[in-house]
C-alpha cells in the first residue's frame, strides 16, 4: 500500500478497497481524506479541495447559525435599507458554487454560499446587503445599485470577491 500524502494538515490516505466514494473527517488538528487508489494526482486535488470546503461549511454552521445571519440581514436592512427589506428566512448553503448568494423576492428567502464563511466581515456583509437589496430592486440596475452606495465598503468587498474567483481559476503548483 503507498504511504500517505501529507501537507498541511492534510493527510490523504489511498485505498484499494475503495471504488468511487470519497470521504474526510478530522482527526485533532489534521483532516484525513480517504480517497480509492486509482484517483489521478488532479482528482486527488480536486476531491481534496472539495472535501475541506465541506468540512468547513459543516463547522461554520455550527458556529454561525442562520439564526445569527438573519439578525445580521436585520441589522444591515436597518442601517442602509432604512429597514425596507425584510426577508423571511435567511440561510447559509452548500450548493452554490458559482455564485456568492441569492435572492427569491417572492418568497423574500436570501441564501449565501457557505463558501463565504471564514471571508472578513465586511464581504459577508456586503453579499448580505446585495441580496437584501434585491428585496426592493429585483434587478441590476441604476436604481439598484444606487442602494449600494450607502455601504462605505462596496467597491473593497467587490474587489476581495474578485480575486477569490480569479485565484479559483489559477493553476496551482504540483507537488514533488
Amino acid at each position: 500500500m503507498p504511504e500517505p500524502v501529507r501537507s498541511a494538515a492534510v493527510e490523504v490516505r489511498r485505498s484499494a478497497r475503495r471504488s468511487r466514494t470519497v470521504s474526510a473527517y478530522r482527526e485533532g488538528d489534521r483532516t484525513i481524506v480517504l480517497i480509492p487508489a486509482r484517483m489521478s494526482h488532479a482528482e486527488e486535488q480536486r476531491w481534496v479541495a472539495q472535501m475541506l470546503d465541506r468540512l468547513a461549511a459543516q463547522e461554520s454552521r455550527r458556529i454561525l447559525g442562520d439564526d445569527a445571519l438573519a439578525v445580521r440581514a436585520r441589522e444591515l436592512s436597518a442601517g442602509y435599507l432604512g429597514g425596507r427589506a425584510e426577508a423571511e428566512h435567511v440561510r447559509w448553503v452548500t450548493n452554490q458554487n458559482s455564485r456568492w448568494g441569492s435572492c427569491t423576492p417572492s418568497e423574500r428567502t436570501i441564501r449565501l454560499s457557505h463558501r463565504l464563511q471564514g471571508m472578513p466581515e465586511y464581504v459577508v456583509d456586503y453579499v448580505l446587503l446585495h441580496e437584501l437589496a434585491h428585496l426592493l430592486v429585483p434587478d441590476h440596475g441604476p436604481s439598484f445599485w444606487a442602494l449600494l452606495e450607502a455601504y462605505p465598503r462596496t467597491e473593497r468587498a467587490r474587489g476581495y470577491l474578485e480575486g477569490v474567483a480569479s485565484a479559483s481559476r489559477l493553476p496551482h503548483a504540483r507537488r514533488p
